[in-house]
């Protein structure tokens, strides 16, 4: 089965063609860095606005990628939450509109469960059941994936996503947006023990949810304090703020693996591209005896193969969205009825 998948839910306009929920015949993203970078972060207007101008290219771009047609196509997969609501409308609009002219299949994809599909497009993805870590710009869970599109969420964050103390974190310390990528960058020539940052709900008694707002108002009272620093003082700054980020993390998730007794764990999302946190997991792993997949990189970040790998397994269900599906802002993960 043949998927055309599409994403625009913050600032990504991505569509592909996955066949059989595995293969990726095309993957093409258009990335908003350039229209946000001077505002630190996503202005959802704008990301609208380049949506619109982006999706109808990016479209025609993965068909001509991968020698197809619209004709070649056996279904449709849209991400429709959660999500900027203006982002989401844009791919959902267009994936509809292609669906009623074309007479394919359509489904709607949550856009967590795309990140957790990511990893299947790997040559080697975890058996189920597994647990998965998912850290994004606006999220932080562990899940328990039991199979396609059945999961449960064991907890999350209460307040800031890891991603979000990442982002928020370097827009304290002037590195530009997307912040995360240069505190990581910085962070792997700097000495972690300089500096020494609060690890929030840490203790066993708070299961699996996490909480990252103290830490970043940790970081911008020592920046208010000392200033930002520069040189190696930074990048030792920007390891020790890494290291408080990836310790709860890694902690948290070798705690919940022991606990449902599951030997195989994930981590995805955009924070899984992060060398400090894969490092701390495959250490987990290798003492706990649990082994850790991640996607690579162009899989942790939004992308569109991600949502038809998720869709085709929907799709294969017999599941279809009739042409009034709507555009979700903020949604729990689904379960399958």
């Amino acid at each position: 089965m043949r998927v055309l998948g599409l994403e625009s839910s913050c600032d990504e306009t991505a569509a592909a063609i996955v066949d059989d929920g595995r293969i990726v015949r095309a993957d093409i993203v258009a990335s908003q860095n350039e229209v946000h970078a001077k505002y630190g972060g996503v202005v959802p207007e704008l990301a609208s606005r380049a949506h619109i101008l982006n999706v109808v290219p990016v479209v025609q771009a993965a068909l001509d990628h991968a020698e197809c047609t619209l004709a070649d196509i056996d279904g449709i997969a849209v991400t429709h939450a959660p999500g900027l609501v203006g982002a989401l409308l844009v791919g959902l609009q267009t994936a509809k509109a292609i669906a009623w002219v074309t007479g394919k299949p359509l489904v709607g994809v949550h856009h967590l469960e795309g990140h957790l599909s990511a990893v299947y497009l790997e040559p080697d993805p975890p058996p189920m059941p597994h647990l998965a870590l998912i850290v994004s710009g606006g999220h932080t869970s562990l899940v328990r994936v039991n199979a396609h599109a059945d999961v449960v969420e064991l907890g999350a964050t209460r307040d800031d996503a890891a991603g979000e103390a990442f982002d928020k974190g370097a827009k304290l310390l002037g590195l530009g947006y997307p912040g995360g990528v240069e505190i990581d960058r910085l962070a792997r020539t700097g000495d972690a023990s300089k500096h020494v940052f609060p690890r929030a709900m840490v203790a066993a008694s708070t299961g699996a949810e996490f909480s990252f707002s103290g830490l970043k108002t940790s970081l911008l009272h020592h920046v208010r304090a000392h200033g930002v620093p520069e040189g190696q003082a930074l990048a030792d700054l920007c390891a020790s703020y890494q290291a408080a980020i990836v310790e709860v993390l890694v902690r948290k998730t070798r705690r919940i693996a022991r606990r449902e007794r599951l030997d195989h764990v994930q981590v995805c999302g955009g924070v899984a591209a992060n060398s400090g946190l894969r490092a701390g997991l495959r250490t987990a792993g290798a003492e706990d005896g649990f082994t850790v997949y991640v996607p690579s990189p162009a899989r942790c970040t939004d992308n569109a193969a991600m949502i038809a790998a998720a869709g085709y397994h929907r799709l294969l269900r017999g599941e279809r969205a009739a042409l009034d599906l709507d555009a979700v802002p903020s949604a729990p993960l689904p379960r399958v009825a």
